[in-house]
């Protein structure tokens, strides 16, 4: 029986991120998807179409395309390319600390072109994050996390863009991202934060597996360890402050829930770090 399904690949390996020169050998493939990474392309060169789910975009360098997971995409490329990859995985977010940075590629992923006004610098970044992410040590994660903030910040400040054209559960599952990394003040509750989106917990939920394969328990618990870890690593703050800051009333449930995620009991966690 043939195969009617979508094409996926997994070009990441096992690697969170991954930076490397666009391969000038590509010109046309076949319709695929990735499998769980989000995708990023700058052409310095090349012409031809790129097209993501229904919609078609020329290829007019200098040019910066964002695939996410769940699209697929295909290349015909008729001039040879020039240029460089990103392929991000879903885990090098989920274990960032860094707010921004999240807030950063949750504004990304709901793009799907940029054109590119000024290349130096983008380039420049481009090149760096190739040279580092082959190297694999104590420091490499936070130059990384710094390179990648500097060069979406930099897309987002001095290029024009086109948004995603979203159904109503994907702009669920953005919208409720982008709430989770502005709040302050976390609430341990997807049932409040579903009445803040106007929708139930259910659809929230249905949203959240639509477009990540995750529950909304799921993303909400990312984002409350995350928060943390950023407490106990950057305040004097007791752990049961720290629990009360994100609405656990009874701090032995905000230990039994932190060492379940994590492996390590907040105190131990604070003084492995």
């Amino acid at each position: 029986m043939a195969n009617s399904g979508v094409d996926i690949k997994d070009k990441a390996e096992q690697l969170a991120l991954k930076a490397a020169p666009f391969k000038k050998e590509i010109r046309r493939t076949q319709p695929h998807k990735h499998n769980n990474y989000l995708e990023i392309i700058y052409l310095s060169k090349g012409s031809g179409y790129h097209a993501i789910d229904s919609d078609i975009y020329p290829i007019e360098p200098p040019v910066l395309f964002i695939v996410r997971k769940e699209q697929v995409h295909h290349w015909k490329i008729e001039a040879e390319p020039d240029g460089f990859v990103l392929l991000l995985r879903k885990a090098f977010a989920d274990t960032s600390i860094d707010k921004e940075l999240k807030e950063l590629l949750t504004t990304i992923s709901a793009i799907s072109i940029i054109d590119i006004i000024e290349t130096s610098f983008i380039e420049q970044v481009f090149r760096l994050l190739v040279e580092e992410t082959s190297i694999h040590d104590k420091f490499s994660t936070p130059i990384v996390e710094g390179l990648l903030k500097s060069l979406l910040s930099k897309m987002l400040r001095d290029s024009k863009f086109v948004t995603v054209a979203r159904d109503r559960k994907g702009n669920l599952f953005q919208d409720f991202r982008e709430i989770l990394s502005k709040d302050r003040l976390l609430k341990n509750s997807v049932a409040y934060y579903a009445d803040m989106l106007n929708t139930t917990p259910q659809n929230l939920n249905a949203a959240c597996r639509k477009s990540s394969e995750q529950s909304a328990s799921g993303i909400l618990s990312e984002f409350m360890i995350n928060e943390a870890k950023r407490l106990l690593i950057y305040t004097d703050l007791s752990v049961s402050e720290i629990a009360l800051q994100l609405d656990y009333h009874d701090g032995s449930h905000f230990v039994k829930y932190f060492k379940k995620h994590t492996g390590l009991t907040p105190k131990a966690y604070r003084t492995s770090v």
